[in-house]
């Protein structure tokens, strides 16, 4: 009797599991993310016994007796650097800290990065064995404040290019999809429309919204954490409109053949899971090996994020980031006649 009363539960845990077996959107969310996530992360906070941390020197007096006391300290990468290259080198995050050599050392750091603080002991650490250990040497601290190189001002301009790439390709390939599966795109095959129209129309409507979408982000970043917004407002916008339009593309591409919502979230999550985790969003892209930096830095929201942080943080014109928004543009279009060649109505 107690079996009989138990069947019921155990027929819906069966469905269940095969509802979830036939959802590619379930299936890589469950297996295939989490083992992706970890792999990147694995190889860009790799550990080989003890890492290295690169440490940046102010060249000038001093500078080579400072090198060589965190060279013998095992874990520190000591580089001698001109202070405006330290100080760029600081900002986005490929030295942990910057030693200023003086009659009192000073360690320039941001006390919002983890990686800073630690390095920053070991630091003081090394100079203090190098000259005797007890307090034989002065050492200052000097926090990394200043508007344009903090964490959150390398934060901000990431999670722009990451909601631009995230709106675009959803909003685009999640509506090019639901159309398909109601027929309604089969209607308009008896329409004089070109597909090259409709698609065109797409990524037009994708940028009503644009200017709400950054305006507000950047106000509120502005608002919030007062980070700075050293460019051109229409260089701002220019890059926004690129990204856009290349993730629209983008998103076209990836819905041109798709035939439900399942199988596009799949295609979706495949294209944009690499962007999400090499590309600069969270922590510098440097952070990855030199043999991989070939393709990260190929990557359209790299060079986003890169034309991003260039404009707002650096005040960098549009001539400045030509590259960046060459390499976004050229995806864009890639991406948009491919979509062209590859779409179906039905």
């Amino acid at each position: 009797m107690a079996v009989l009363r138990f069947r019921p539960v155990l027929q819906l845990s069966v469905t269940k599991i095969r509802e979830l077996m036939r959802e590619p959107e379930a299936l890589f969310w469950v297996f295939i993310f989490p083992v992706l996530l970890a792999l990147a992360l694995g190889i860009a906070f790799r550990s080989g016994g003890v890492e290295e941390v690169a440490v940046g020197v102010h060249r000038g007096d001093g500078a080579e007796r400072i090198e060589r006391a965190l060279d013998a300290a095992g874990r520190l990468r000591p580089v001698v650097l001109d202070p405006e290259e330290a100080r760029e080198r600081l900002r986005s995050g490929r030295v942990a800290l910057v030693v200023i050599p003086g009659e009192t050392v000073t360690l320039w750091y941001d006390p919002t990065r983890q990686e800073s603080e630690a390095t920053r002991m070991a630091v003081n650490d090394a100079l203090q064995r190098d000259a005797g250990r007890i307090d034989a040497v002065a050492v200052d601290t000097k926090e990394m404040t200043e508007k344009g190189s903090r964490y959150i001002d390398f934060l901000i301009p990431g999670i722009l290019g990451m909601n631009i790439m995230g709106t675009g390709m959803w909003g685009i390939g999640f509506y090019v999809v639901t159309a398909r599966q109601r027929k309604l795109l089969k209607r308009l095959v008896a329409t004089p429309m070109r597909r090259s129209e409709f698609l065109m129309g797409q990524i037009i409507g994708r940028l009503v919204f644009l200017i709400f979408e950054v305006g507000v982000m950047v106000v509120f970043a502005r608002l919030a954490f007062d980070v700075p917004l050293r460019g051109s407002v229409v260089t701002l916008g220019v890059v926004s409109v690129v990204g856009a339009m290349t993730f629209a593309g983008l998103g076209l591409l990836v819905a041109s053949r798709a035939r439900t919502v399942e199988g596009v979230s799949g295609l979706m999550n495949f294209v944009m899971l690499p962007m999400w985790i090499l590309s600069g969003i969270f922590f510098s892209t440097s952070r990855f090996p030199e043999a991989m930096q070939p393709v990260v830095q190929a990557l359209p929201l790299t060079a986003l994020n890169d034309a991003f942080r260039a404009v707002m943080l650096d005040g960098t014109s549009l001539v400045g980031i030509f590259g960046e928004v060459a390499l976004t543009a050229s995806w864009g279009v890639a991406a948009f006649v491919a979509a062209l060649a590859l779409f179906r109505w039905r």
